[in-house]
């Protein structure tokens, strides 16, 4: 299991990462707080603060996995790798 934060500050960043994640092989867990939620969830991802970075946890970390989320996930200075 490996665990990134991921940025989705958009209506069209939300449903491109849902989309990016239906046919990955593995589960993905989006958590705030308390909350933890499918991250193929589109409507639970809009319950979320996403004002700032989610934390995702990813229980299939292969390479074409992580490959596909790289676009949304947000480096240590607070920007997204692209």
């Amino acid at each position: 299991m490996k665990e990134v934060l991921v940025s989705l500050p958009t209506v069209q960043q939300v449903q491109q990462f849902v989309n990016t994640l239906a046919p990955l092989q593995g589960d993905f867990e989006l958590t705030s707080d308390q909350y933890v939620l499918d991250a193929r969830s589109l409507m639970g991802i809009f319950g979320f603060d996403l004002t700032k970075p989610i934390s995702l946890k990813i229980y299939n970390d292969n390479t074409a996995n992580m490959e596909a989320i790289k676009p949304f996930i947000v480096d240590n200075g607070g920007n997204t790798n692209e």
